[in-house]
Formats: C-alpha cells, structure tokens, sequence
C-alpha cells in the first residue's frame, strides 16, 4: 500500500504540505492545470527552491490579486468547487477540509455553519492550498497519509478579528483527539489549514510505520525559526508486511420511531457515503420502546458527512462519536481464473507474510446468479483453489 508520513518536527500549514508533496514529485503544470479549472480571479501560483537550514527543499507560493477578491460563505466555497474541473474524490475531500473548518468556526464565532463567513482561510491563496494538497495526495497515489504528533507554538498573532492567541482557536478545535506537543518556541507552528488538513486527509497519527522506502520531500516555510528548519518532510514508500494501526471514529444513533424500511436505506447510504462498516442492532429503549442501534466505522475525515447522512435520513435528533484505534491487515483485490471467466477475490497478508485468499460476496453472488448455482458452491471452489495455491507454494508446510 503506497504510504506517505508527514514528519512535522516545524509544524504544518497548507503551503507547506503542497511544498512537500511538489517536492516528493507532483508535477506544478499538472497542478497547475487543475488549479486553473477552480477559475479564480487574479490568482497564480509558483514553486521555487528555498533552503532552510542548508537544507532545501520546495516552497509552494500563491499570489493573489487582493484588489479582486471577495470574502467567501462556506456555500460561495462550495460552488467554486463544485463547478470546477476536479475529480470527484478530490472535490469531496476538498469540502469535508472547508466543512471541518466551518464548524469549529461557527463554534468558536457562535454563528451557524453556513452564516460562518472565511477571511484568512476563505480567502483565495487558502482555497488553492486546500485543493492542491488534496489533488497532491491523490496524482501520487498515496492511499494512506499518517501524521506525527504535532508541536504546538505559543504566543500570539494578529488576524483580522484583532490579536489571538497561539495555537488559533480555530487550530486548536480542530485537533481534538490528535497527538501534540509543546513545540517549545513563540510562533505559530501549526495554522488552521494545516490542522484542518491534517485531520481530515490522515488516517493515523503517530511514530512512522514501517515502509520500504521509495522517496521524500520537503516543503518550506515562509519563515525563518529559531531553533529548527521551517520545513515539512514527507516520506513515501510501501508499507511492510505487518498489520497496521489507524484511527478511525465511531458513529452511532438509537431509533425507536424510525419505519424498517427507512432503517435500511439508511444503510445503504452510509456505505455510498463511504462508511467502513456499518451495522444494526436490537435495544430496548425507554418506556420499554423496542428500537434500533445504528453504528457506523468511518475514516476521521468522513465523520461529517456521515453524520449528515444520519441526521437526514433517520429520525433521530443527535448523533455520537467516538476516536478509537483499530489494527488492520494488509488487503487488496485480486482476480482468479475460473470455470466462469475472470473472479474477483480478496487477498489478505496475515502478520507472517502469508497471503490468504478469500472470496468477495458480491463477485460470488453475480456468478451464482448468471450461472444458476447455489451461493455456498462459489464460495468452495474458491476456498478449494486458495487451498491448491497454498499448497503448490509449500506454505503452512513444515
């Protein structure tokens, strides 16, 4: 699995992860083209070496036309995306970053979600960091983004509410059940974008998994600091044969009044949403009202529109979350050649390296239906030809 570890020993803001991601091999024309479709005024980009500390690496620069700019609503924001040449996955994930961000705002301004309007990080050099570290992680193919603990500056800084303290409100909401650290210098190490960013793209925060090593980069800060290089490192590679921990958020809402069939829809959009897992159970409620446990795992940056999709397609009024951690085997999709053409399987790499073969639900119940066979027939060869592999490899042998 393509893995990329943040290394913010200075910190994090969204120039910076940019930077790095340039740095370890996105292409700027490519970014650049994407960027163009965003069709924002008076606004374009460079990327320039700069060294830190005799060590250099990319610094990503936005300049804008402020003479040209508006302050933008969260749904000014999403309609600029939305409407833009994006993929779709980039598009999503560039929303969740500004929704995450519009709440803590909204919680910390005392004004709803959608009134929340962006200065600083509405403004049009933030929208281009968001998305471009966004398109920067899915162009290199990273399929999971792990963060180290983060080291928080202090004193204060001036916005345009007047002077706040360090790290930001906004900065520091959005890291609710992350690991930090006294970073020990007058300054602001991470930025509200950077902590929205982090939150919302990275699955696992922590010590660097362990990788077969295949690149880096550095992304360089604007400023100079004291102590340490102003620089993000971020290192590529695949990650070893091991299972792996991550972070991942609980979700749950009991019903007592929700008709059967809107439970099950109910489902169905969660895992559209991109939930993990989802599942129903029976309880027994107040007043002895029997009624239904939803419980769905997603991945942190998913919380949100998850919790949308509760909120709007159940009849409960609240929903909880939990943070917690989980340890997961190595898996991926494979097909096999079988008397009914090409099958997609599972393949799972247990923590002694060994491969396991299992098969996929829905490629087995297509197969059984075309062919007219019973589910459990499908479901045995495919754990017959497993055995066979495994056997002709010598494996579980002594």
């Amino acid at each position: 699995m393509k893995t990329a570890y943040l290394d913010c020993f200075s910190g994090i803001s969204g120039d910076m992860l940019v930077g790095a991601l340039l740095d370890a091999g996105l292409e700027l024309r490519a970014l650049e083209e994407a960027l163009d479709s965003l069709r924002l005024p008076g606004v374009r980009v460079e990327a320039r070496r700069e060294g830190r500390n005799h060590i250099h690496g990319t610094r990503f620069v936005v300049h804008v036309d402020e003479a040209v700019q508006a302050e933008r609503s969260l749904r000014d924001i999403r309609r600029v995306i939305r409407e833009s040449g994006l993929s779709e996955r980039v598009k999503a994930r560039s929303l969740d970053v500004f929704r995450a961000l519009a709440e803590v705002e909204a919680r910390i301004h005392d004004c709803e979600v959608e009134n929340v309007h962006f200065h600083e990080v509405g403004a049009a050099d933030s929208i281009v960091d968001i998305v471009a570290a966004v398109l920067g992680v899915e162009a290199l193919g990273i399929e999971r983004l792990v963060c180290s603990p983060l080291p928080l500056g202090s004193g204060f800084v001036k916005s345009r509410h007047g002077i706040i303290p360090v790290p930001a409100p906004a900065a520091l909401a959005l890291l609710r059940g992350v690991p930090v650290k006294d970073a020990g210098l007058e300054a602001e190490t991470v930025t509200p974008t950077g902590a929205a960013l982090a939150r919302v793209l990275c699955d696992g925060f922590g010590s660097m998994p362990s990788l077969e090593l295949e690149g880096m980069g550095y992304g360089v800060g604007s400023r100079d600091l004291p102590d340490r290089p102003n620089l993000l490192r971020i290192v590529l590679g695949e990650a070893a044969a091991e299972a792996r921990s991550d972070m991942v958020v609980l979700l749950e809402a009991t019903l007592d009044d929700n008709p059967p069939e809107w439970t099950g829809h109910l489902a169905e959009q969660l895992f559209e949403a991109g939930a993990l897992d989802v599942w129903l159970v029976p309880v027994q409620m107040k007043k002895n009202r029997p009624g239904v446990l939803v419980q769905a795992v997603a991945r942190p940056g998913d919380r949100d529109r998850l919790a949308d999709v509760i909120l709007r397609e159940s009849t409960t009024l609240g929903v909880r979350f939990q943070l917690m951690e989980r340890r997961v085997l190595e898996r991926e999709t494979a097909e096999l050649e079988s008397p009914w053409g090409l099958l997609e399987v599972k393949r799972a790499r247990g923590t002694d390296g060994v491969w396991r073969i299992l098969p996929e639900y829905e490629a087995c119940r297509r197969v059984a239906r075309e062919h007219g066979l019973a589910l459990r027939e499908v479901y045995g060869w495919v754990y017959g030809k497993a055995k066979e592999m495994r056997d002709e490899r010598g494996e579980g042998k002594d």
